[in-house]
């Protein structure tokens, strides 16, 4: 059973500025995008602060984010990466088959990573995400590094919005046909 602790706030400084962004699209009728939580059943309490302080996942989450931008069904996940080399563990089994199964009925699915010692941010569509993991049942080291990344992928600020991944997305959107 999978179980939460002070490490689970990883991410919420990448979430806030995503869920700040998807606030932006919105107000600007760009995008319906929402976080979706992560069910979770409470085990410890802290009885001063009436913070969680221990929790289990009641099941298998699906992605962070789930929405619409311009009629076109989205779904994505946030991560983020200390290191140049993003290890494939970080992207779970149940993840990645929603994300797959999102493709299969006309969705877009994608990543958006943070690299935190570059402060870069990173649009990986899904294809990119499922050349990855293929290769590793091809023997390959189960993880990617930066250097192979597509360079432009990555997410410019603009507009006032940290995390604009429209561009990545509509140059995903385009090269699909």
């Amino acid at each position: 059973m999978a179980t939460w602790n002070s490490r689970g706030l990883r991410g919420s400084t990448l979430e806030e500025l995503i869920n700040y962004t998807n606030e932006k699209y919105r107000e600007k009728k760009l995008a319906l995008v929402q976080k979706i939580p992560t069910p979770i059943t409470p085990l410890k309490i802290d009885k001063e602060t009436s913070q969680i302080t221990q929790a289990y996942f009641e099941k298998d989450s699906t992605v962070d984010y789930i929405g619409v931008v311009q009629g076109v069904p989205v779904c994505f996940d946030a991560k983020e990466c200390s290191t140049d080399t993003f290890a494939m563990q970080n992207i779970h089994e149940h993840q990645y088959q929603f994300m797959k199964e999102f493709e299969e009925q006309q969705g877009i699915s994608f990543l958006i990573i943070f690299f935190t010692t570059r402060n870069e941010l990173y649009y990986m569509p899904f294809q990119e995400l499922q050349f990855y993991a293929e290769r590793i049942e091809e023997g390959h080291a189960k993880n990617f590094k930066y250097e192979e990344l597509d360079k432009n992928n990555f997410i410019q600020a603009k507009n006032g919005v940290l995390v604009h991944y429209l561009e990545p997305l509509s140059r995903d959107l385009m090269s699909r046909g």
